[in-house]
């Protein structure tokens, strides 16, 4: 998949308004997803993804938190893009919705194991 018909898909799921929408929702959400998940993780996941999408999951300098639950998750992402958190938690998931497409079901499973309980809703789409 293309950086192209990643975005595009994602503006499809999210219902955005524009293609620049989607890639500000893409951008956030997986800015919030390296700090989250560990960095060789998130290498593992930049590798299958277009390089222009990739580049926001590398050069994690932070720990992940075991507190890091969906709430603040969809808080952070909003904050990224500027937006209302209910906005967020819809580019989230069309993002979370386009992510096993992208990557193989096998590295989707591992990257699945890292999330606590609570993003559960973002897997089941």
């Amino acid at each position: 998949m293309n950086y192209q018909e990643f975005i595009s898909l994602v503006q499809t799921m999210a219902q955005s308004s524009s293609f620049e929408e989607a890639e500000m929702a893409t951008r956030a959400t997986l800015k919030t997803i390296q700090e989250l998940i560990p960095a060789d993780q998130a290498e593992i996941l930049a590798s299958e993804l277009p390089a222009e999408l990739g580049e926001f999951l590398r050069g994690q300098n932070t720990v992940r938190s075991l507190d890091f639950h969906l709430q603040e998750f969809i808080e952070r992402a909003s904050q990224k893009e500027n937006i209302e958190p209910t906005t967020a938690a819809i580019h989230v998931r069309a993002v979370f919705a386009v992510l096993p497409t992208a990557i193989s079901s096998g590295n989707f499973s591992n990257f699945h194991h890292y999330f606590p309980h609570d993003y559960e809703e973002l897997f089941t789409i």
